[in-house]
């Protein structure tokens, strides 16, 4: 939305009872130009106007369903109310620091508009309430938006193993080679870590979804008011039963923040790991040029940047947790000024990850892995040693006792240079006198994939469930 910077625009001239605020009626001088800069936040809780308009347009409806207003006036109010809304998405109203939030600026506007009809408007609320209501409506709306974003993140990783399901990949512990596994396997463990990302979301999309209006600045409102009518207008699914918590609770701004950096933090674990496997030395990925850049001297570079700073804008997100933690720690019950400072914070968590997820899922839509490079070393680093090993547990040799056999039999093929399956009959019977042909159905990277069976492994039937179930479970979610 395009504003003017409200720390450049002149101040109003002084004017007596308080300068004129919409709270100054009990003060007896102007307020200090040089607080007006330093309290104002117009400059960021601007991108709340559309909530704010929204919720007074439901309180106002309210109000003349109580009685408290007319009807007439309910409608002159709303049909105003959207005048200013789309001169605020034109970039023509104009912002300054002395009217300090974007409530106060909406509200001027209208009673300059309408007098008292506009005056009227905030009959049976208060700033504390009305602010509360706006953050919640705008958390909702950026929490569907991201839970969209993950989802098609998830059916860009779920494309690319469908296409690379046949694909076996080594599988690393401690950056070292561990087992074989199906890379659609590898590719489904980040829809299953995205997956419980949106479910954390939906848990505290519930949590945000209650609405505060109508408990006025703490202690609700005298006046006749239907508070169930203005939570079915705006679509909340309960209203806060305590006044005095619901206009100062930001749990949900808490939660949510945390969510996103636990989603940012999933992020920068597989940016790293692209990263490394589209590095020469492992030579696994090709990443998209496209979401790629160059260096300034080195003309043969193309570096993995988008990943990187996915990577390195985590840092943020887990910085505003910390950041509204200490905030709230030692503030008393109900409304605090230090709460103005909340905002910022979450809106940079939820920008940094939609930006994040905004190149996310076309990056790894255009990624490929290198299967000829796969190919040629996919039997480097012994990743069938487990594979052997269980096969001899199947011939009734304790645990331990195959764990330590096989470790002989890879330090053989070790001081030979060679891999398990290139080792003699002769030489596998020095190690273990049991030795015989059936042995060597274990031995190989593919083998070793085929031979898997547990619920949950990288075994091609169970990932071909996987596969399927991820199918349906992508295509449910967008009915």
């Amino acid at each position: 939305m395009t504003k003017s910077d409200p720390s450049s625009v002149p101040p109003s001239a002084p004017a007596p009872s308080g300068g004129g605020k919409a709270w100054g009626g009990v003060f007896s001088v102007p307020t200090d130009q040089r607080v007006e800069a330093f309290s104002e936040s117009v400059s960021f809780d601007c991108r709340l106007a559309d909530d704010d308009i929204d919720g007074s347009i439901a309180h106002s409806r309210m109000l003349a369903d109580c009685g408290l207003i007319t009807a007439a006036e309910a409608d002159a109010i709303r049909d105003t109310l959207e005048a200013i809304r789309a001169e605020i998405a034109a970039g023509e109203f104009p912002f300054t620091a002395a009217k300090e939030d974007i409530h106060l600026h909406i509200e001027s506007a209208l009673t300059d508009r309408l007098g008292d009809t506009g005056r009227k408007l905030h009959t049976a609320r208060s700033r504390n309430d009305q602010v509360a209501t706006d953050l919640r409506l705008y958390c909702r709306r950026a929490i569907d938006r991201i839970d969209a974003g993950l989802l098609e993140l998830q059916r860009a990783f779920l494309g690319m193993a469908q296409r690379e399901q046949d694909l076996v990949i080594p599988a690393y512990t401690h950056l070292r080679r561990a087992q074989p596994v199906l890379a659609a396997h590898q590719l489904l463990a980040w829809c299953e870590k995205f997956a419980r990302d949106r479910d954390r979301l939906a848990d505290c999309r519930r949590r945000t979804n209650v609405m505060p209006l109508g408990s006025a600045a703490l202690a609700g409102t005298s006046l006749p008011i239907d508070r169930e009518r203005t939570r079915a207008a705006l679509g909340f699914a309960v209203t806060a039963a305590n006044s005095l918590d619901a206009a100062s609770d930001r749990d949900f701004v808490c939660e949510l923040t945390f969510v996103l950096s636990l989603t940012a933090v999933h992020l920068s674990q597989w940016a790293e790991e692209w990263i490394i496997y589209s590095t020469d030395e492992f030579g696994f990925l090709k990443l998209p040029e496209a979401f790629c850049t160059g260096s300034s001297i080195m003309p043969q570079k193309i570096n993995p940047d988008v990943l990187e700073l996915v990577r390195g804008k985590s840092a943020r997100t887990i910085g505003n947790v910390q950041q509204l933690l200490v905030l709230l720690k030692g503030l008393p019950t109900a409304y605090n000024r230090d709460l103005q400072e909340d905002k910022e914070a979450v809106f940079d968590s939820i920008d940094t990850l939609e930006a994040m997820l905004g190149v996310a899922a076309p990056l790894v839509a255009g990624t490929s892995f290198d299967r000829d490079r796969i190919n040629a070393s996919i039997d480097r680093g012994h990743l069938d040693a487990t594979t052997l090993m269980e096969a001899l547990i199947g011939e009734g040799v304790p645990q331990r006792t195959a764990h330590e056999t096989v470790g002989k039999l890879v330090r053989r093929a070790l001081t030979a240079g060679c891999s398990l399956a290139d080792l003699s009959d002769d030489a596998c019977r020095a190690d273990y006198a049991g030795w015989n042909g059936s042995l060597r159905q274990a031995l190989g990277a593919s083998r070793a994939v085929e031979r898997m069976a547990s619920f949950g492994s990288t075994a091609p039937a169970r990932v071909a469930e996987q596969l399927a179930a991820w199918q349906l479970r992508l295509e449910a979610a967008t009915e």
